[in-house]
């Protein structure tokens, strides 16, 4: 789609049936004219008959109280001073305008797109981080994708400000307590997928990172996941399994809003280790070790489940799931029997 922006003037005769005349047709006309062009040869190139551009001369010429064009019989026309000041004029105009008219195209092609994104986005969904979510929903039309916390994204579904919810949990207890909560609200849950967490570290794990304890040594430097995330629950569970307390990790407190980010920070060197997903750390040539698999679910209220765009999501997710190193698709409750 392509939109110009041009600038518009007009004259408005006071004659009785009179309608306005497109002055920026008019300088084209003179233009011609001052060219050496005849009335005819002008008119014709205007896409007007001879009788018609000469009416149109007449009005404009009346209107505006000056005249345009000197007619010489035998030797055709020529421009007025004035009609000589107004193609500048005309001219002026257009130059000034261009700048001001990309800005204003600019901002109309903009909120076009802004509409038509929001207007093809019909459900709300908020998830938490996982490339195999977003990957889906490039796929799978209809659905304006949020990243943000298992807590917060399970949360604005409750409260009625998503359609659907992406959250993870890494043991038969949480699961359950959270099926049970969402159930109350009449929220149908489906998993889709297992993923493996660990500690993303450097390529050939330098510092020999093997377990939760070795965040504890001060030289290691660590990237935390945000408040409310998922990830960030799994391993505030584990230092509590374990008996470390957080401020005794440093970089407990540098935070992340997603696995790729956690990657980036640590091929950049701003960190040694930190927690994510399995195929991220592969994806990113880093090292990988293994804490915990964890289920991942979709949530949704029952109203959005006759949806054919829910059930397209869902299948994609498991579909890439499937074929995905560090993953596994889940399709049926009887395969984690116990988490709900």
């Amino acid at each position: 789609m392509q939109i110009e922006i041009r600038p518009t003037l007009v004259v408005q005769s006071r004659a009785e049936g009179r309608g306005s005349i497109d002055l920026i047709w008019l300088a084209r006309l003179l233009k011609d004219i001052g060219r050496g062009s005849s009335l005819v040869v002008a008119s014709k190139k205007s896409g007007i008959s001879y009788r018609g551009a000469w009416g149109k001369l007449n009005q404009v010429e009346a209107s505006l109280g000056m005249p345009l064009i000197v007619r010489t019989k035998g030797h055709g026309s020529i421009l007025t001073e004035f009609g000589t000041f107004f193609i500048q004029f005309i001219d002026e105009m257009q130059a000034n305008h261009h700048e001001s008219g990309n800005a204003y195209q600019d901002a109309l092609l903009k909120e076009i797109k802004k509409i038509e994104k929001s207007e093809s986005a019909r459900w709300k969904f908020l998830s938490s981080s996982d490339s195999i979510i977003q990957r889906a929903v490039t796929e799978v039309k209809g659905f304006d994708l949020k990243i943000a916390g298992s807590g917060e994204s399970l949360e604005k579904l409750l409260n009625n400000e998503a359609h659907i919810a992406g959250y993870h949990v890494s043991d038969e207890k949480s699961s359950q307590a959270i099926h049970r909560r969402l159930s109350k609200s009449e929220i149908q849950i489906y998993p889709v997928m297992k993923r493996t967490q660990g500690l993303i570290v450097k390529k050939g794990n330098p510092l020999r990172i093997r377990s939760i304890d070795d965040l504890v040594d001060r030289k290691v430097r660590f990237i935390n996941r945000q408040i409310g995330s998922g990830t960030r629950l799994l391993l505030d569970t584990l230092l509590m399994e374990e008996g470390i307390e957080p401020s005794d990790i440093n970089g407990y407190l540098h935070e992340e809003f997603t696995h790729s980010a956690v990657a980036n920070a640590i091929l950049a060197s701003k960190a040694d280790v930190g927690v994510g997903v399995k195929n991220v750390a592969m994806e990113n040539g880093l090292g990988f070790v293994p804490l915990k698999d964890e289920i991942f679910f979709i949530a949704m209220h029952r109203d959005m489940v006759s949806q054919s765009d829910a059930s397209k999501l869902i299948r994609k997710i498991r579909s890439y799931s499937g074929e995905t190193p560090g993953y596994k698709a889940v399709s049926l409750n009887r395969q984690i029997e116990g988490w709900l």
